[in-house]
């Protein structure tokens, strides 16, 4: 598939997908009922940048609410992983489980990264805004966890 530009008026939609979360109810990505959705990718449940990242996200979540917004996190965690991670971190919001990492890739997120001095494939943490006909509206790759969730917020209060 190709990808959205980001940014940009015209950007093709992303291809529609369900996918298993927490809650029960399979994630279907068009036809939402929310003005936007927040899909932010991230390495691991129950690691320290995730974790501080999801709280962040869970803090500003009545923000985002009022903005017409619903947010999803996004990993390659079992839903059991996903189950005790929402449940110790009280989230709010759902996380989708992606074990066979397929949007992973259909998002691009899957990179090469160093770690401890080795080269290991994982997870860029990445944040995607999409409106309700599943147009991408702006991306965050590489993101640096602190302030990020505010960025965001920030953006998505800022558009007309």
């Amino acid at each position: 598939m190709e990808r959205p530009v980001a940014d940009s008026p015209t950007a093709a939609p992303y291809n529609d997908f369900s996918a298993v979360m927490t809650g029960g109810a399979p994630f279907q990505l068009l036809g939402r009922p929310a003005r936007y959705t927040v899909l932010y990718f991230y390495p691991k449940d129950n690691t320290p940048g995730c974790t501080t990242e999801s709280i962040a996200f869970r803090e500003l979540h009545p923000q985002f609410q009022a903005a017409g917004t619903e947010i999803y996190g996004i990993s390659r965690d079992s839903l059991r992983s996903h189950d005790g991670f929402k449940g110790k971190l009280d989230l709010p919001f759902e996380l989708i489980s992606d074990p066979d990492e397929a949007l992973c890739l259909q998002f691009g997120v899957m990179k090469m990264k160093n770690m401890y001095g080795k080269q290991v494939r994982g997870v860029e943490r990445s944040t995607f805004v999409i409106d309700a006909e599943g147009k991408l509206v702006k991306e965050w790759r590489g993101v640096k966890v602190p302030n990020h969730p505010e960025e965001v917020l920030e953006f998505i209060q800022g558009q007309p």
